[in-house]
């Protein structure tokens, strides 16, 4: 069984010949975005992995699937827990690497969706509601990979107070919980809703 980062190179090859690019391009590419992907707990090679089996799964259902693709790839590119801009600081980050992968109006396109990943709202575009939905897939996991996920998210926040984030924990998750429906797509809301409500209930609840 492959691990995590044999994964994330494999995918990065297909992805990397399907849009063309040049060999020095997607080295220095991949060197990038393993790089970035090596310094957290939960935002790592395991998340990107987890999101594009997903993504190959739906891919035939989107309109624009290597927008998609490439929003998955850079949507956690920046991420410092003391920041609140990480998804601005990542979308940036792809408009720079990105010249080449897509037009200028198509790049555009993908950071306003990275950007999108920071407050999950409601919206009205079938791409972009996929993505979302990829995004917080985690949340209708195993329950041993639910408890794993909320396990990474706390070492990355270690240095918060144990009292302080309880309670803004407690925040994202209840609002997560009290989504109506959380996911936004027909195909994710069959697949995960009733773990994620189940998952995130047993949490809010101990």
């Amino acid at each position: 069984m492959q691990n995590d980062q044999d994964q994330f190179r494999l995918y990065w090859t297909q992805f990397s010949e399907h849009v063309n690019l040049t060999s020095v391009q997607s080295a220095s590419l991949f060197s990038l975005l393993d790089y970035a992907y090596s310094h957290n707990y939960y935002h790592t090679h395991q998340h990107i992995v987890e999101c594009l089996e997903l993504f190959y799964e739906i891919k035939d259902q989107l309109n624009d699937p290597i927008a998609v693709e490439l929003a998955i790839w850079f949507h956690d590119v920046i991420y410092d827990p003391q920041t609140s801009d990480n998804e601005e600081q990542s979308a940036k980050l792809m408009l720079k690497h990105g010249v080449g992968i897509l037009k200028k109006a198509e790049l555009e396109k993908v950071a306003r969706w990275i950007i999108a990943t920071k407050k999950h709202l409601p919206s009205k575009v079938h791409d972009l509601k996929y993505l979302l939905d990829i995004d917080l897939a985690i949340l209708g996991a195993s329950p041993q990979r639910f408890m794993e996920y909320e396990k990474q998210i706390q070492q990355e926040y270690v240095w918060v107070s144990p009292e302080v984030y309880q309670v803004k924990r407690t925040e994202v998750l209840m609002q997560f919980y009290q989504q109506q429906p959380l996911f936004q797509t027909e195909y994710f809301q069959q697949k995960f809703e009733d773990a994620a409500k189940n998952n995130l209930a047993q949490v809010l609840s101990c």
